[in-house]
């Protein structure tokens, strides 16, 4: 059976600024009332912990990790209403993960599938009584959601945020969280890829994603994933798994903390966080293709398809009309060919999206690209991104 990505229910969606194909994805976040689950605990000894952990003179040792972070992790519980109905009135779902403080004030990161649509939030820290939780904004584009709880500042245990920009294929990592509903569980692996695009829930993608082998499961959405200093460096929020209702396979991923700390600003102050849009559907240029079909550019992006009346459709962006296959891929030709955006060069959809993604709704790019035979050069004004992908 294919792999898809694990998150409760599984659901399929595309992303329109990117690839654009579909796949299935689910996280790692439980839904209360489900069968019962035998977990066997084996105790971490020194020897199992990656060697790099003790062989950088700053690095902290796995224990010393969970001892200075895990009082930050806790568990999050969330309760919404999925139906009404006339004789048994609303029915209730449930669902948990986890999160972390990231200040005194009182304000936790998690994932934000795990409080989609919830009426009602709450936090426990480890076995202690849950206390409420309020919603402070959510950004289902990212994954990420703000809460607010109304605690002693004494009672709280931020932890320090790293730089995803800084991490390095290789690099040890340490992931805690509450899988199962075992609260504060520690596992610890490697960074396995770094820039994985994967699916946000409403269908966009989430670009420069961490990839890791520490085990992420049901549960561990929303907690943190550590560096060997004990900095978070991104959110854990999918696993890849072998088919609905399968176990963590050795392959998860977190959104990068400097995309969080960019979310997690803009709630804070605003309330809500607005993205940069195009609006167009996109394919890498490869040598076959272009040496193939001879096309205007052996370098950059193909147009694919441009959503009516997106900033791309106004500035005069013409999608393809042709599809080929070129050693067993799928291309879509006929349509422009991005060559340059502000000067800088385009080789692939990753870099273009990138470049959109570090802008604001309103700003103009200079996008150069090839038609036919004939260089143009058109300015593109970035739009804000709709709720949904495709819409």
């Amino acid at each position: 059976m294919s792999s898809t990505a694990a998150r409760v229910g599984t659901i399929l969606v595309a992303a329109l600024l990117g690839g654009g194909a579909a796949v299935a994805i689910g996280a790692a976040y439980g839904d209360e009332g489900g069968g019962s689950t035998v977990v066997t605990t084996v105790e971490a000894s020194a020897e199992t912990a990656p060697a790099s952990f003790a062989q950088a003179d700053e690095a902290k040792s796995l224990q010393e990790i969970y001892a200075t972070a895990g009082p930050g992790v806790v568990q999050v519980l969330s309760t919404s209403v999925v139906s009404q109905d006339p004789f048994f009135g609303g029915q209730e779902a449930r669902a948990q993960g986890s999160g972390f403080v990231i200040d005194k004030a009182g304000h936790i990161v998690t994932n934000y599938h795990v409080v989609e649509d919830a009426n009602e939030v709450r936090v426990n820290f480890s076995r202690e009584e849950g206390v409420a939780a309020e919603v402070v904004g959510v950004d289902p584009s990212t994954d990420i959601a703000v809460l607010e709880i109304d605690a002693q500042a004494r009672a709280l245990t931020p932890i320090p945020l790293g730089n995803s920009d800084a991490v390095r294929v290789g690099d040890s990592v340490v992931a805690i969280g509450n899988p199962f509903g075992l609260d504060r569980t520690v596992t610890a692996g490697i960074v396995s890829a770094l820039q994985r695009d994967i699916p946000a829930p409403n269908g966009y993608t989430i670009t420069k994603a961490i990839q890791t082998d520490a085990s992420i499961n049901s549960g561990n959405s929303g907690g943190p994933l550590l560096n060997s200093l004990g900095e978070v460096i991104g959110v854990n929020s999918q696993i890849r798994t072998s088919g609905q209702g399968g176990g963590n396979l050795g392959i998860g991923f977190a959104v990068p903390i400097n995309t969080v700390k960019e979310v997690a600003s803009q709630i804070l102050e605003d309330g809500t966080v607005e993205h940069a849009w195009m609006g167009i559907r996109m394919q890498e240029v490869t040598q076959a293709l272009a040496e193939t079909y001879n096309l205007p550019a052996d370098d950059g992006v193909l147009v694919v398809e441009v959503e009516p009346g997106s900033p791309a459709d106004k500035a005069g962006l013409r999608g393809g009309r042709q599809s080929v296959v070129v050693e067993g891929e799928t291309y879509v030709l006929g349509g422009d060919v991005i060559t340059k955006v502000d000067g800088q060069e385009i080789a692939s959809p990753d870099e273009l999206q990138a470049i959109v993604m570090d802008h604001e709704p309103g700003d103009v790019l200079t996008v150069e690209i090839r038609r036919d035979d004939n260089e143009r050069t058109m300015s593109v004004t970035l739009g804000r991104q709709p709720a949904q992908a495709g819409r």
